[in-house]
C-alpha cells in the first residue's frame, strides 16, 4: 500500500482553513500514486481546542466540514482520507464528544475508530473534554486489516515511559484482532529528547507486533505548545523506512512494502532542537495571533541577545526592533554590545535612556517611598517598570509584539518584575534554564560570532544598581538549575535533593523561593515550552497555600 503522510500545521479553530489544507493536499495527490491519505490527529479543530470544544457551534461546524470533505472525496474513488475531528457521541451521559479518526472513502465514512486513552498529565487535559472509546474495532483496505489509534492509545508501554500505566494496551488489541498494519495519528508535543522516546515506543510495538508502524504527527505551534512533526514509518522490524523533518510542513508518500534501514535513524542534537522549537514557536504565535513585527528590549545581557535572534530567525530582520533603554546604572558597553548585537542581525535599534525619567519617579516618591542613599528593591523595580511601559508604548503605536526575556531560572526563584520585565505578550525562553541559555548562544555563534564575545563572557547582572551581579543574590546558576530540576521537573522532596549532596542552605533557599513566587508565575505571558515540565499549562500549582515538600 503506498500512503502519503501530511504532517501539516492547523490553526485551532479554522475550521475552513484546516479544511482548505486538506483539500489542497488532495489535490496534488493522484489516485495512482497513493491508497491514502493522512492527517493529524483533531486535524479540522487543530490541536488542542481547549474549551471550543464547549461550544455547540463549533462542533456543528466540525460536523459542516466532514460532511463538505466526505462528498468531495467521491471525486477521488481510489483514495481514503484519514483525519482527526471531535464527533459527538450521541449520548446524554459523559462528556458527549470522542476524539475520532475517521475514514472516508469514495463519499462515505469507512470507519470511525475514537480515542481510548484520554492523558490527563503534563499538559494534556482530554478526560475533560472526551469519553473513551466504547470499543476498538479493525478495518480492512485495500487489501490490508488497517490498526488505527490516535496518539496516546499507544503511549502504554511501561518500558519505555515510566509513569502511570492504563489498564489496557490499544496497540495490543488491535494486533490481536487482526490488523497488518499500525496507523496512528498523533498531535504530540515537542520537548527535549522527546522524539528519541517516541521512536523507541513506535519501533517497540513494530518489532513486538511484527507489524509496520505509521506515526502522523503534527506540525507548528499553538500558544505555548509546540509540536516538531517528525512523523515516521517502519516496518515489520521496527526498522525506519522514512522519518520526517522536524519543525516543517511535509507530505510525502511512502511504500509500505519497502523494508527499514537501521542506520536511518539519529537523534536531533538536544540544542538545536530546542533553538529550532522556539523560532517555530515565535513564529507561528506572531503569526496565528495576527501580529507581523517584534519588539525586544536590549539590556546587553545574554538572555534579550538569544531572545532576539530568535526572533530574527523567526520572522525576519526586518520585522524586529531592539530597544536599549539605559539607566544611572547601565553600563556603556552594555549599551554598545546591544548596539553591535543589533547590526549584526540587521534589525532595527532604538536607545531610550530612561534615567531622566527614573529621577522623575524617585522624586514623586521620595518621600512616600522614604527614598535614601540605597537603592533598594523598591527602586531597582521602578526601572524595570518604566522600561516595560517604553515597549508597550512602542507596541501600541506600532502594532509590535513585545517579547520578553527571562529565563526559567529567574522565573522559577522570581528574580523579575511583574509590570516590568515581565511585560509581554510572549515569553520566548521562559522554560529555557540559564545554562541551556549560553548553550543556546553557543549554538547560534557556530558558524560566526553573532552574539558579541562580550555579552557571552561577562557575568549576568540586571545592572539596577552599581556593580549589581546576578550571583550577589542568587546561587551560582550551574547549581540553581540541577537543584530546580530536580524540584520543579522531578517533583523531588527537600530531603531527596539534599540526599544528593546539595548545600542545605542553597536548597532551602531555592524551595521557598520557587514556593511563595507562584504569585508572579501566574501573571507571566504565555511561555514556549521545550521542558518536560514547563511553568505555566503543564504545572498547576496553588498560589494561597502553605506547604512543605
Amino acid at each position: 500500500m503506498k500512503i502519503t503522510v501530511a504532517q501539516l500545521n492547523p490553526v485551532i479553530g479554522d475550521i475552513q482553513g484546516n479544511l482548505a489544507k486538506i483539500l489542497n493536499t488532495l489535490s496534488q495527490c493522484s489516485s495512482d500514486s497513493t491508497d491514502l491519505l493522512i492527517f493529524p490527529e483533531l486535524f479540522l479543530a487543530g490541536y488542542p481546542p481547549r474549551d471550543l470544544l464547549e461550544r455547540s457551534w463549533f462542533i456543528r461546524k466540525i460536523e459542516e466540514a466532514i460532511h463538505e470533505l466526505t462528498k468531495i472525496s467521491m471525486k477521488c474513488p481510489e483514495m481514503g482520507i484519514l483525519f482527526g475531528a471531535p464527533l459527538p457521541t450521541g449520548k446524554e451521559i459523559g462528556k458527549g464528544l470522542y476524539n475520532s479518526a475517521l475514514l472516508i472513502y469514495r463519499g462515505k465514512r469507512l470507519t470511525t475508530q475514537h480515542k481510548s486513552l484520554l492523558p490527563t498529565y503534563d499538559v494534556f487535559d482530554e478526560a475533560r473534554y472526551f469519553d473513551p472509546a466504547p470499543e476498538i474495532h479493525t478495518v480492512s483496505f485495500k487489501g490490508e486489516t488497517l490498526g488505527i489509534s490516535i496518539c496516546e492509545d499507544a503511549w502504554n508501554d511501561p518500558e519505555l515511559w515510566l509513569r502511570r500505566n492504563y489498564p489496557f494496551d490499544p496497540m495490543q488489541v488491535l494486533a490481536e484482532k487482526g490488523a497488518t498494519i499500525f496507523i496512528n495519528i498523533s498531535a504530540s508535543p515537542f520537548n527535549i529528547g522527546k522524539e528519541e522516546i517516541r521512536y523507541r515506543i513506535i519501533r517497540n510495538h513494530a518489532k513486538k507486533h511484527k507489524l509496520p508502524f505509521v506515526f502522523v504527527n503534527q506540525v507548528g505551534a499553538n500558544d505555548e505548545l509546540i509540536f516538531d512533526g517528525r512523523s515516521i514509518f517502519v516496518d515489520s522490524f521496527g526498522e525506519p523506512v522514512e522519518i520526517f523533518p522536524s519543525f516543517k510542513e511535509h507530505v510525502q508518500t511512502v511504500d509500505t512494502a519497502v523494508s527499514g534501514k537501521p542506520d536511518l535513524y539519529v537523534p536531533q542534537d538536544k540544542i538545536e532542537s530546542v533553538h529550532n522549537a522556539l523560532v517555530l514557536g515565535i513564529r507561528d504565535y506572531i503569526r496565528k495571533c495576527g501580529f507581523s513585527k517584534a519588539i525586544v528590549g536590549l539590556s546587553g545581557g545574554i538572555d534579550s541577545s538569544v531572545t532576539v535572534c530568535l526572533a530574527k530567525e523567526a520572522i525576519g530582520s526586518e520585522n524586529v526592533m531592539g530597544v536599549s533603554m539605559p539607566s544611572p546604572y547601565s553600563s556603556k558597553e552594555s549599551v554598545e554590545d546591544a548596539r553591535r548585537l543589533a547590526e549584526n542581525l540587521g534589525i532595527q535599534f532604538k536607545v531610550i535612556p530612561i534615567t531622566s525619567v527614573y529621577h522623575s519617579y524617585i522624586d514623586s516618591l521620595r518621600e512616600h517611598l522614604q527614598v535614601g542613599e540605597e537603592v533598594d528593591v523598591s527602586l531597582e523595580n521602578v526601572q524595570a517598570r518604566i522600561r516595560g511601559n517604553i515597549l508597550m508604548a512602542l507596541s501600541n503605536k506600532f502594532g509590535y509584539l513585545v517579547l520578553s526575556t527571562g529565563n526559567k531560572s529567574e522565573l522559577a526563584v522570581g528574580y523579575c518584575t511583574l509590570y516590568g520585565d515581565m511585560t509581554g505578550g510572549l515569553a520566548v525562553i521562559s522554560d529555557v534554564p540559564k545554562t541551556m541559555v549560553y548553550k543556546l548562544a553557543h549554538w547560534i555563534n557556530r558558524e560566526s560570532k553573532v552574539i558579541p564575545a562580550e555579552i557571552i563572557e561577562k557575568p549576568p547582572s540586571a545592572e539596577l544598581k552599581f556593580n549589581q551581579k546576578d550571583q550577589d543574590t542568587l546561587p551560582p546558576y550551574d547549581v540553581l538549575d540541577q537543584i530546580l530540576h530536580y524540584y520543579v521537573d522531578e517533583g523531588y522532596s527537600v530531603k531527596d535533593i539534599l540526599d544528593l549532596n546539595f548545600d542545605a542552605e542553597i536548597v532551602e533557599w531555592v524551595i521557598r523561593a520557587v514556593d511563595k513566587n507562584e504569585y508572579k508565575r501566574r501573571q507571566a505571558p504565555p511561555g514556549l515550552k521545550v521542558t518536560t515540565k514547563a511553568f505555566g499549562m503543564g504545572r498547576r500549582m496553588v498560589i494561597a497555600a502553605k506547604y512543605a515538600a
